[in-house]
C-alpha cells in the first residue's frame, strides 16, 4: 500500500476496541480507499485515550475526521489540539481545526454575509454587545434567530419572536433541538441563558428568520470545491409542534433524500456554489484549496423568489466536523480527493 491513514470518529475505549473497517458507518469510505491503494484504520476517539490514540496517528500518513464539536458534555477542544500538533509534524489532517475555526463554525455567516448566499447577519462578541444591540433588532426587523458559533444538532440555535414591550420586554423563543417547545418568558431571562455561549463558541450569531423554512432545507455536498451531492429535506426546527406536542409524526422532520451532482433541480445552485460562492468564501477566508476540507457541507434555506419567480437561497451554516450521511456518490470522491492530497501533504 502506498498510504496508511486513519479514519477518526467518537467513541470510548470499548468502541474503540472493537472498531474494524468494516463494522461502522464509514465502511464505504474505508473500501473506495482500498481501492485507491489507500490502507485505512479505524482510529475510535476518546480523552481516556488520547495518548494511545496521538501515538495510533504518528504511525499513519494521515488522518480523516468525523467527530462533532458537541457530544453531551465533551467538546473538541482536546482533540483539535492533539490534531494541530500531528498536522505540523505535516500528516494530512482533514479537516485541520483551524479550517474548521474558519469554515465550519456560524462564524462565518458573518463573515461571508457579503456574498450571494448572504441575508443581514449581525455577530455579537461579548455580553454588552448582545445586551444593548439584540433587542433592537429583534424590535426593529421582526423575529430573529441566533446561533451560538459552535454546536450541532439544533443546540444553542434559537428562534425568537417578540411579544410585548414595557419595562419588561416579553419574548417567545423555540430552540432548533428536536422535541423543543415553545417558550414565553421575559427577554432579560433569555439573554441571561444565552451568555453561557461566549464562554465555549466566542460570539453569537444573529440573523433574520427565512419565512420559507417550512419549504425545506437543501444540503449541498462539498468534495473539496466541488459539489458531489445534495441532500433535500422538509424539516422542523424552529417550526412549533402541533398540539399533539413535539413527540408526534408530524412533528418529525422528513426523510432526507439524498441526489448525486447531476440533479436537475438544483443545477443553477451547483454553479453558484462551483463558480461563484466557493471561490468567493475562499478568498474572504483566506483558505487555499489545499486546505479545503475533503468533505464539507453548506445548508441552505429558500430565501425570497427573485423578479423571474426563481428560487434564491440563504446559507444557514456550513458544517465541517462531522459530515455524514452522505450521498452515494461521495465515498468514491471522498478517497480520490484524499489520494491527491496525500501526494501534495
Amino acid at each position: 500500500m502506498s498510504h496508511k491513514i486513519a479514519i477518526v470518529w467518537r467513541g470510548d475505549s470499548i468502541s474503540r476496541a472493537a472498531a474494524t473497517p468494516e463494522n461502522n458507518r464509514y465502511h464505504q469510505i474505508f473500501s473506495e480507499l482500498l481501492a485507491l491503494g489507500i490502507e485505512a484504520e479505524p482510529a475510535v476517539y476518546c480523552e481516556e485515550m488520547q495518548d494511545e490514540f496521538h501515538a495510533q496517528l504518528m504511525k499513519l500518513d494521515g488522518a480523516l475526521v468525523w467527530v462533532n464539536p458537541l457530544e453531551g458534555d465533551r467538546t473538541r477542544e482536546k482533540l483539535d489540539a492533539l490534531l494541530r500538533d500531528v498536522a505540523a509534524t505535516g500528516r494530512f489532517v482533514s479537516a485541520h481545526p483551524d479550517v474548521i475555526l474558519k469554515m465550519g463554525a456560524k462564524e462565518v455567516l458573518h463573515h461571508t454575509r457579503h456574498l450571494g448566499w448572504g441575508t443581514k447577519t449581525q455577530l455579537y462578541r461579548n455580553v454588552e454587545e448582545f445586551r444593548n444591540g439584540f433587542p433592537d433588532q429583534l424590535l426593529s426587523a421582526g423575529p430573529r434567530v441566533i446561533k451560538q458559533n459552535r454546536g450541532n444538532a439544533g443546540q444553542g440555535v434559537w428562534k425568537v419572536e417578540w411579544q410585548s414591550g414595557g419595562n419588561t420586554p416579553v419574548v417567545t423563543v423555540l430552540e432548533a433541538r428536536r422535541g423543543s417547545m415553545p417558550e414565553t418568558l421575559r427577554l432579560g431571562d433569555f439573554l441571561s441563558r444565552c451568555e453561557g455561549y461566549f464562554g465555549w463558541g466566542g460570539c453569537i450569531i444573529d440573523q433574520p428568520f427565512q419565512p420559507r423554512l417550512s419549504d425545506g432545507m437543501i444540503r449541498c455536498y462539498m468534495g473539496v470545491e466541488k459539489v458531489v451531492g445534495f441532500g433535500v429535506q422538509k424539516i422542523k426546527a424552529l417550526i412549533p409542534p402541533p398540539p399533539e406536542g413535539p413527540d408526534a409524526p408530524a412533528a418529525q422532520p422528513g426523510s432526507r433524500n439524498m441526489h448525486g451532482p447531476d440533479f436537475a433541480p438544483l443545477q443553477a445552485l451547483r454553479v453558484q456554489m462551483e463558480a461563484e460562492w466557493t471561490p468567493q468564501m475562499m478568498k474572504a477566508l483566506d483558505i487555499r484549496r489545499s486546505s479545503l476540507p475533503i468533505i464539507w457541507d453548506a445548508d441552505f434555506l429558500y430565501g425570497p423568489r427573485n423578479a423571474a419567480g426563481e428560487d434564491t437561497y440563504v446559507l444557514c451554516e456550513i458544517n465541517v466536523s462531522c459530515v455524514f450521511a452522505i450521498p452515494d456518490e461521495a465515498p468514491a470522491a471522498i478517497a480520490r480527493l484524499t489520494r491527491e492530497a496525500l501526494k501534495t501533504a
